[in-house]
């Protein structure tokens, strides 16, 4: 019996060894119970007034399937049966029988019953001596059983297993003559506790094992289904742990929560939760597009780009009464006649548009008044009064003084402008007739901006002699000839 125990136990050690890198295939078990008899000599199963003999038992099984395994049972105890009216016999054994085993229920229930059938052999012999005589055949073995899980490690077992064997004649008669419902038959009633062997590798730690684990990297302490899976009670695609509103399906962009109006803002937050509006006016439209929400815009029609006041309604920067959309001079305060522009003159020309915005002037003369008539005549007189060099553009000293009192008038009259044009007579070649007319009127151009006239009020031009004013044939025409012209305008 020792040796059968060792053998058994390195068996059963070297099994668990192997599932060590399976999910708790393999089970061992203990067990313990009495054996019946059916034979010649009587029908002894299920009575109780006869002898009852023990036996004890040792089973590996191995797990094929979700309703499927092997087991392998190992016993050893003593068969016997005791009529005095019919004879009786006792004897020791030594058993081992492997059998398919169906499960009724899949291995999540806590009460799993079973049905089996396999073969297996009885040794009858105390002394394990093997020979033909002292071992029969079990064909076949089947029997059913139910197993209750104690815990995830501990099951309690019960089986009942007929054994028919090959021969008759255990019981010390042999008349069966090739009769299978004549030969001998044995009855096992089993109690054992089994234990699920192998180790159920759970990297996330979370109660599911990795081989059935269909989220293996789920953070410590979340909760999770049956496939390992963190919980989504609103099934919106994201998990409870990570979801702002578990209880309400939402999108995976705003962390689970609803949006109805699909504009990037959570219901929850969103201000105007039926209209499709902007993140940065919590979820409300703007219908001008002047940065106040139309909920809260008084002036729902503002044109674009013009600056608001908290309420959605133009600004008065200037407070002058036109508001800053219309207002041409929105910073400086002004009249409403002319959309909010000043006019320092009071001529009725917004300065903004007046040349000359200290002095009264006409719209003809762009805000400038009119040059007197005499001043204009003096203008003509001064250009008749300006000489140069024999072929130079080099003003002679005489025309100093006409020119100092040109600037004088043209001070008087700060928006108008001067166009100077130079000619020359038909003396000498065109190309250099045109070029000195148009140094010579450059230096006059030159001589005023000196005395501090604006530039850009001063034009000069080169005509040559393509202008004349009298006949180039006499001495008198090419002096007229040759002359510089002043014109003033604004």
């Amino acid at each position: 019996m020792k040796k059968i125990l060792l053998l058994c136990f390195c068996f059963v050690s070297i099994l668990s060894v192997k599932a060590q890198t399976e999910e708790k295939k393999w089970n061992v078990g203990l067990h313990g119970g009495i054996t019946q008899y059916h034979g010649d000599l009587g029908r002894s199963f299920y009575k109780t007034d006869q002898t009852y003999y023990g036996f004890g038992g040792l089973s590996v099984s191995r797990y094929l399937g979700k309703l499927f395994d092997v087991n392998l049972l190992l016993s050893k105890g003593t068969i016997g049966y005791n009529n005095t009216e019919t004879g009786s016999f006792k004897s020791d054994f030594n058993a081992a029988s492997i059998n398919l085993r169906f499960n009724i229920t899949a291995p999540e229930y806590i009460v799993r019953p079973y049905v089996f059938a396999g073969v297996g052999a009885i040794l009858f012999d105390n002394q394990l001596n093997f020979h033909t005589e002292n071992y029969d055949y079990i064909l076949p073995s089947a029997g059913a059983g139910i197993n209750f899980r104690l815990s995830p490690m501990f099951m309690l077992n019960l089986q009942e297993t007929f054994m028919y064997s090959n021969k008759d004649r255990r019981d010390g008669i042999d008349n069966a003559d090739g009769d299978f419902k004549k030969k001998d038959a044995y009855l096992t009633h089993m109690i054992g506790l089994t234990y699920n062997l192998g180790n159920s590798l759970d990297t996330d730690k979370d109660g599911v094992s990795d081989k059935k684990d269909n989220c293996a990297d789920t953070p410590a302490g979340v909760a999770v289904d049956k496939k390992g899976c963190p919980l989504d009670k609103d099934a919106d695609g994201v998990a409870d742990y990570l979801d702002n509103c578990p209880d309400l399906a939402g999108s995976k962009t705003l962390n689970g929560c609803p949006d109805k109006d699909n504009d990037g803002v959570e219901d929850s937050k969103d201000r105007c939760p039926d209209q499709a509006g902007t993140l940065i006016l919590k979820g409300c439209p703007d219908a001008d597009k002047d940065g106040v929400a139309d909920i809260d815009d008084q002036c729902a029609n503002t044109k674009p780009g013009t600056k608001v006041d908290a309420k959605g309604c133009a600004t008065d920067s200037d407070n002058d009464g036109v508001m800053d959309d219309v207002d041409r001079c929105p910073n400086t305060a002004g009249v409403i006649a002319l959309k909010g522009c000043p006019d320092a003159d009071g001529d009725g020309i917004a300065d903004l548009d007046d040349k000359c915005p200290k002095a009264k002037g006409t719209a003809e003369n762009k805000g400038c008044p009119e040059i007197a008539k005499a001043d204009i005549v003096r203008i003509t007189y001064i250009g008749s009064k300006i000489f140069f060099e024999n072929n130079s553009d080099k003003l002679k000293v005489a025309s100093l003084s006409q020119l100092d009192e040109l600037s004088k008038i043209l001070y008087k009259y700060d928006g108008a402008s001067l166009t100077i044009a130079g000619h020359t007579d038909s003396v000498g070649a065109d190309d250099f007739n045109l070029t000195l007319s148009q140094k010579r009127a450059e230096s006059v151009r030159q001589y005023l901006i000196g005395k501090g006239i604006s530039v850009d009020r001063l034009t000069s031009i080169g005509y040559g002699e393509t202008q004349p004013v009298a006949d180039n044939k006499s001495t008198l025409g090419r002096a007229k000839n040759r002359r510089v012209e002043l014109k003033t305008n604004y």
